[in-house]
């Protein structure tokens, strides 16, 4: 099927098409250009990243020294304590060392759009009832930095106010870039979103706590994650990318970092495209993972969903014409419980290529594709039993129905082909397009290698 071709041309291609077209290109090319040398950062405490090859994007394509550096240099450092009932405005690029308790107290960054500015909590707690603890209102970019050890907690208890035409509808409330990084803890509570970027959002370490009434954290051009340990538990989504006026940007990239969600939406959601390169993830979700092209390189992962377990849909046109929609598996190890009923464990309305790893369903339906389905390496249990093709039950059974009705479906309690020799159903029942041909399609993957 040249999958190198399709692959390594076809989608790469496709992915540089779209982004020069849109912020995404505007978004990566940022990231490159800033250097440590902009920064104040210390040596010693810095998240490191290994770069796989033959993905949407390189890990040290998106994070700077400074990104993953976790402490601050604050030899040089200006000291904020915060008081009840008075903002905290901050005007010039620097580093500010910030402690002390407060209500109705807002953090604001208000200065040049070519200023770095650096928040260094150290022991903050910030109680208010309709405006976010952190406001960036404008910057170049700006770091929330927890000191090592320390505890810090941002609280926002009702209706949040406007600002102009902009609502401020989360606790962190940024219009620019922003990263959060750090060796201490940082506890979010909010009534709405909890955190909230209108640009590029980077985590790369810190410990955070989020519960809120909306997403956990949500982004528009991106969210990149390099390392930290989250506990989430949201109304809606917990992690979402998504710019509602520009279907180019919205991807997330996950290189590390320990996840515990749990949502009463989706788990993790991107536009564009979701690339996993490394975590260990337990998702408990209507749809855990979701994204127009979703590849997993690598990571652990429990996930229990109502829905679907990963989920490709058509998030955004124009990539999704230029790329394809698939869910793409070259490693990790996978592990996925499935609700009784309608539920795909992993249902895609493009392709599904898997070609290493470890995943394990427990599922009525565990693979829906309209596309390919494409099973080149790994292991694949479904029900207890390997399988060597991905049963298609787009075309093979229609939600876990039994029987001879739809061209003797797998068995619905055990996923295994009727026959009970798994992976030897006839051909329509375990995933082999009508076809025949592998390489068609508007979904076209390629090899994490």
């Amino acid at each position: 099927m040249k999958q190198e071709n399709l692959r390594r041309n076809g989608i790469l291609r496709g992915l540089t098409a779209v982004a020069l077209s849109g912020a995404l290109a505007l978004s990566l090319c940022a990231c490159m250009a800033e250097t440590s040398s902009s920064a104040g950062g210390e040596s010693g405490h810095s998240t490191s990243l290994s770069s796989v090859t033959g993905t949407f994007i390189s890990a040290s394509d998106i994070f700077t020294d400074r990104d993953l550096e976790q402490t601050a240099d604050l030899s040089a450092a200006t000291t904020i304590a915060l008081t009840n009932g008075e903002d905290a405005t901050i005007t010039e690029e620097g580093v500010y060392l910030i402690s002390g308790s407060a209500k109705d107290c807002t953090i604001i960054v208000e200065a040049d759009d070519s200023a770095k500015v650096q928040l260094v909590l150290d022991g903050v707690s910030i109680e208010n009832a309709d405006m976010p603890a952190i406001y960036v209102k404008s910057a170049d970019k700006v770091f929330i930095t927890t000191t090592e050890g320390s505890s810090n907690s941002l609280v926002a208890t009702g209706d949040f106010a406007t600002d102009g035409d902009t609502n401020l509808d989360a606790v962190i409330f940024s219009k620019d870039d922003l990263t959060l990084n750090g060796l201490g803890s940082l506890s979010i509570e909010s009534s709405a979103n909890g955190l909230s970027c209108k640009d590029d959002l980077k985590v790369t370490g810190g410990t955070y706590s989020i519960t809120s009434a909306e997403d956990g954290m949500e982004a528009h051009d991106s969210i990149a994650i390099a390392g930290g340990e989250f506990t989430i538990g949201s109304s809606k989504d917990a992690i979402h990318s998504e710019d509602d006026e520009d279907d180019t940007v919205g991807y997330i990239y996950i290189g590390g970092g320990t996840f515990k969600i749990d949502a009463e939406d989706d788990g993790i959601q991107a536009t564009t495209f979701m690339q996993i390169d490394g975590g260990s993830f337990e998702i408990d979700a209507v749809e855990a993972i979701e994204g127009t092209y979703v590849q997993i390189n690598a990571g652990t992962f429990a996930i229990s969903a109502s829905d679907d377990g990963i989920n490709a849909t058509d998030k955004s046109a124009s990539f999704a014409a230029s790329n394809g929609i698939c869910i793409e598996i070259t490693g990790g190890e996978i592990s996925i419980s499935m609700a009784q009923g309608d539920t795909d464990a992993v249902d895609s309305n493009g392709d599904i290529l898997s070609s290493g790893g470890t995943i394990d369903i427990t599922a009525q339906s565990p693979f829906d594709y309209v596309g390919t389905g494409e099973l080149s390496g790994g292991t694949v249990t479904v029900n207890g039993q390997q399988v060597t093709q991905l049963s298609n039950q787009m075309m093979g059974g229609m939600g876990g129905m039994q029987g001879g009705e739809m061209g003797d479906a797998p068995n619905a309690s055990t996923g295994t082909p009727p026959s009970g020799n798994a992976g030897e159903a006839p051909d329509g029942n375990m995933g082999t397009p009508p076809s025949g041909d592998m390489g068609g399609g508007p979904g076209k993957g390629r090899q994490g290698q």
